[in-house]
């Protein structure tokens, strides 16, 4: 059953990130159609064609490979000299050999995705600004996706709280740093058992406190060790009065700094029934632009995360659990997740929320200013702009458009770094996994 709920752990982030590309791909799609771009493939994932089907103009179809998407508009890159006469002329070259050949293999393939005759505009004929609305259209999608996911895991789903309804209560007072769960004869009695209190009964207050949650009762009872403390319960539909009196108890607590700090407290021995408390709506897209900062900061960081996690994986350390994970650690965490003894709706909480983190990450790294980057191509058409605004300042002739296939050696580049970073983080995911779950 175990083995199960792991697969399905997986499948289900499968399936939500070939829902997050589609969204992303669609996020470009919208606005190139508005614009009046020509769209002539709209296809999640690369490789081999698995099934498509042509409306209009567009053929949408799936690949084999799900591990992202794209969309074909017509003329990314002005014309290469001679494809379309009445485009002004590119000229320079990228270098000799290989990479001449990768700028003019590029050029081709641009060209082709011209028609004769077309009276839509190409994407570089359109003005600056809607090139760019069309670049970040996918990005801007992840974001929107991942504030309905947090949406959902915060407001609909709710938080995690205890309630005033009593789950499980101490038969005994177990010694301070005993390496057993089960009472032995000396131990005494908790004062929870010794008031009576059993699971089921509802705290109503507290030492004449009303309490509405189970944090409320436990700070009362901490802050009066050692004094008899009148219980209101409600049990089988009727109220009690019971008296308990706390033991002094050495407890841990958290710090804001993130440290820890040890106190004597009150201690009663009973413990509460979890519930789900809904949290406002706008609380999903706080968490959406929390997150969104916390991953931008790693993300600038990525060559030197990666270096680290290089050396964690060959020295056998343990990973930083914030660090970076490919697609593999991701769906390792989700099976994980998925085949906890946690209640279903904590797991699917978790899930919904480790989604929307993935998410996240395809906003942040789509935006780096690098090609094939869709923040590489927003690059591109500031600089055109910039180009331009600078010719009509001076009332020169307008320059022509940028040509980015000049920058394929670059994009290369890029792919490959990214390629190797990939490949480290798959190898690191398999070998020295990140432990979420402890």
């Amino acid at each position: 059953m175990t083995a199960l709920a792991f697969i399905i752990g997986v499948v289900l982030l499968v399936v939500g990130l070939a829902v997050s590309i589609a969204l992303h791909e669609i996020g470009h799609l919208v606005p190139a159609k508005l614009f009046g771009v020509r769209v002539s493939r709209y296809m999640i994932g690369f490789g081999p064609t698995i099934w498509s089907r042509r409306f209009g103009e567009t053929e949408y179809g799936f690949k084999a490979l799900p591990l992202g998407g794209y969309i074909a508009m017509s003329g990314m890159y002005p014309p290469s000299p001679g494809a379309d006469p009445a485009a002004p002329a590119a000229t320079g070259r990228a270098g000799g050999g290989f990479f001449a050949t990768m700028v003019q293999d590029a050029r081709a393939a641009n060209d082709e995705t011209l028609v004769a005759g077309d009276t839509k505009p190409a994407f570089y004929q359109l003005p600056v600004w809607k090139r760019i609305v069309i670049m970040l259209g996918g990005p801007v999608m992840n974001l929107l996706f991942s504030m309905v996911l947090f949406g959902i895991a915060l407001s609909a789903i709710g938080v995690p709280v205890a309630t005033t309804t009593i789950a499980a209560v101490n038969e005994c007072v177990l010694p301070s740093g005993a390496d057993r769960e089960t009472c032995a004869a000396g131990d005494p009695t908790s004062p929870a058992a010794a008031a009576g209190i059993r699971p089921g009964d509802v705290i109503v207050s507290v030492a004449g406190t009303q309490v509405s949650s189970f944090a409320e009762a436990t700070a009362i009872i901490q802050d009066s060790p050692g004094r008899s403390l009148p219980v209101v319960v409600e049990r089988d539909g009727a109220e009690q009065t019971l008296s308990v009196t706390p033991i002094s108890a050495e407890r841990t607590f958290a710090t804001e700094d993130g440290g820890s700090r040890t106190a004597e407290v009150g201690f009663v021995g009973m413990t509460a029934v979890l519930g789900y408390e809904p949290q406002p709506i706008w609380s999903g897209p706080e968490a959406a632009l929390e997150r969104t900062g916390a991953v931008a900061s790693v993300m600038w960081q990525l060559p030197v995360r990666i270096y680290d996690t290089a050396v964690t994986t060959i020295t056998g350390n343990e990973r930083d659990p914030n660090g970076p994970l490919s697609v593999v650690g991701a769906g390792r965490i989700a099976g994980e997740v998925a085949a906890t003894e946690a209640p279903i709706l904590d797991r699917a909480s978790m899930l919904i929320g480790l989604l929307a983190s993935l998410n996240i990450a395809l906003f942040v790294f789509n935006l780096l200013p690098l090609l094939p980057l869709d923040g590489g191509h927003v690059v591109v058409a500031l600089w055109d702009g910039l180009k331009r605004a600078w010719a009509k300042l001076f009332r020169r002739p307008p320059p022509r458009p940028v040509d980015a296939t000049r920058l394929v050696p670059v994009t290369f580049a890029v792919f490959i770094g990214l390629v190797v970073m990939g490949g480290v983080l798959i190898i690191a995911d398999v070998v020295n996994p990140i432990a979420i779950l402890g």
